[in-house]
């Protein structure tokens, strides 16, 4: 089969694939230089750069090892100051505990100093206790959570020696329900009510104490005696109420 003859391009046409091809060169070689003068100028930063985040991101992994390190080991000492304590090895619990709070920060160093406060309450050290829970209550540092936990304890173990407005002013935005602490603060609260002989709402807080389903079984008895005490019915169902009453009587155990 013979071949088509091949059209011989006219001398514009041969010109323009020329100038085509020429351009396309041109175009390569501006690319290249750009390329070859990004890489002049920004080369060496961008190379910093990438070795700096892989520098950090290296260091927040071993920062992160050594954060869960610390946190084991502190979790392991509190829990050895606990079982010195349970043992009755109280100046050793305490020493641990202080040790602990001394090395640590935020939850561990709260849950350690609170180990101290409890210690010095049950050595009767009382002035002690109140300013171990005084400083967790102020450390910002520590979770909101132990801080209000602080706040009650060092309320609740100088009550007697202050005065029931403070208790009711700092205890207050707890006394409400929804609250996690709302029946330790509340009953506090209702107690400074009754000091400053407001019996209506001492019995009123008193009384939403004794409903509050959240509120544990134990506080809510108490809460429902005080009320009762100041004239306010705390028992929504008295049926249901008597009805719980024997049967706590039926399971309590013989003596």
């Amino acid at each position: 089969m013979a071949l088509t003859p091949t059209k011989k391009k006219s001398p514009e046409e041969e010109k323009a694939a020329q100038d085509e091809v020429l351009m396309r060169e041109i175009d390569d070689a501006v690319r290249e230089d750009q390329y070859r003068e990004f890489g002049q100028k920004y080369g060496t930063p961008l190379i910093v750069l990438v070795v700096l985040g892989l520098l950090a991101f290296g260091g927040y992994l071993f920062w992160d090892g050594q954060r869960e390190a610390a946190m084991e080991a502190s979790s392991e000492a509190l829990t050895a100051a606990l079982d010195q304590a349970e043992a009755g090895n109280f100046d050793s619990a305490s020493a641990s505990a202080a040790a602990l709070a001394g090395d640590s920060e935020g939850g561990a160093k709260a849950a350690a100093m609170l180990m101290q406060a409890g210690i010095a309450m049950d050595q009767d050290r009382v002035a002690d206790a109140v300013e171990l829970y005084a400083q967790v209550a102020a450390d910002e540092g520590t979770p909101p959570v132990l801080r209000d936990l602080a706040l009650i304890r060092e309320m609740s173990a100088s009550f007697d020696t202050r005065d029931p407005s403070e208790v009711i002013e700092r205890l207050g935005p707890l006394a409400v329900p929804g609250n996690p602490w709302f029946g330790s603060a509340g009953e506090l609260v209702a107690m400074a009510y009754a000091e400053q002989g407001n019996s209506e709402q001492a019995g009123t807080l008193f009384g939403e104490i004794a409903r509050n389903e959240d509120v544990p079984e134990t506080l809510r008895a108490r809460a429902r005696q005080m009320a009762g005490l100041m004239g306010v019915d705390a028992i929504e169902d008295a049926d249901e109420f008597m009805a719980q009453q024997e049967a706590g009587a039926n399971t309590a155990p013989q003596q």
